[in-house]
This record gives structure tokens, C-alpha cells and sequence, in this order.
């Protein structure tokens, strides 16, 4: 590029010989020939020293930094490729670790749902164990009461009737007497109660 504007300054510069020619007479004394020499001297090494300068110093420093900005940016590119594929790898991941989360919540919720009814289950037959238990137990000692209820409801009856006969007669009643009639009683009572 440097060497293309050099030739075209040096091709401009030789284009305006013609119009150096018609300058002269009008007193421009850079357009006078006897100064074209050292005009054309200084003009070489002028543009001579910009293109080395420019070709050995500036352009690779520009080039440099143009390759060192085009490899920074394909890093950063490549970089950004990379954080991507692990931003969607890690997400992935994040989903499979929901998705084995909610399978495993969901099974451990079965099995402490399982074990409740059966913990339920159990304690309901052990409750209804018990509570058929009591009622034989209550059925039993009910029984025991009926058939010793008669027994005990004569005897109070003849200790009371003795003493209100005692209390009656002013004196001491024969207890065998009033065993029989009250035997005789409840006998004939105990058919209407007891089913006997």
C-alpha cells in the first residue's frame, strides 16, 4: 500500500512537469527547471524516508497489533464457545439431578405412605385385639356376677331379714327358717329374671 501511493506521488509529480512549463513565466520559482533537481532530490529522499519508516517501524507494529487483536478475538471467541457447551452441559446436568430429585422424592413418599397404612393397619388390629380382649374379659366378669349375684342377694336377705325380724320380735329369728323362705323366693323370682 505504501509503495502504491509512493509511485502515484512520483507519477503525479512528473504530470505536473507540463504544468511547470506554463507556471515558469508567471514567477513561481519552485515551476523554474534549474530547481527541479534538488526539487526532485528532496522529493526521493522525503518520501523515501516515510516509506522506510513506515514499511520498518510503524506498518509491523500495526500488523502486530492486528494479528495480536484477530488472535485475542478468536480467543475469546473459542472462550466463549467453551463457557457456552459447559453452561448447556451444566444445565443438562441440573435437570437430570431435578428429574432423579423428584423420582426419588416421589419414591420415598410411596414407601413412608406404604408404611404408614401398615403401621395403621398394625395398630388398628392390635387396638381391635384389645378391645375384643376387654369386652371377653368385661363379658366374663359379667357373667361371673350373674352367677354369683343370686347367691349374694340371699344372703344380704336373710342377714336384713334376720335383723328386721330381731328388731320386730325383740328376739333372735332361727337363720335356717328364713334361708328356705328366701331360697323359696328368689327361686320363684330368679325364673323371671335370670332365666333359670
Amino acid at each position: 500500500m505504501i509503495k502504491k501511493i509512493y509511485f502515484q506521488s512520483i507519477f503525479f509529480g512528473f504530470l505536473s512537469f507540463k504544468e511547470a512549463f506554463a507556471a515558469e513565466s508567471g514567477g513561481m520559482p519552485q515551476l523554474n527547471p534549474e530547481f527541479w533537481i534538488s526539487q526532485i532530490f528532496w522529493l526521493i529522499l522525503t518520501f523515501g524516508t516515510m516509506y522506510v519508516v513506515l514499511s520498518k517501524f510503524i506498518l509491523p507494529k500495526i500488523s502486530n497489533n492486528l494479528e495480536s487483536r484477530k488472535s485475542q478475538i478468536l480467543e475469546n471467541i473459542e472462550a466463549a464457545e467453551k463457557q457456552r457447551e459447559d453452561s448447556e452441559a451444566k444445565l443438562k446436568e441440573y435437570d437430570e439431578v431435578i428429574l432423579k430429585s423428584k423420582s426419588e422424592a416421589r419414591t420415598m413418599f410411596n414407601q413412608t405412605r406404604e408404611k404408614a397404612l401398615k403401621d395403621i393397619i398394625a395398630k388398628k388390629e392390635v387396638l381391635d385385639q384389645q378391645i375384643d380382649d376387654e369386652i371377653n374379659k368385661a363379658e366374663k366378669e359379667i357373667e361371673v356376677l350373674r352367677v354369683s349375684a343370686p347367691d349374694k342377694i340371699n344372703k344380704i336377705a336373710i342377714e336384713t331379714s334376720s335383723e328386721l325380724l330381731e328388731k320386730l320380735i325383740g328376739s333372735g329369728v332361727n337363720n335356717s327358717s328364713i334361708s328356705a323362705i328366701v331360697d323359696d323366693l328368689s327361686k320363684r323370682n330368679g325364673d323371671k329374671y335370670y332365666g333359670n
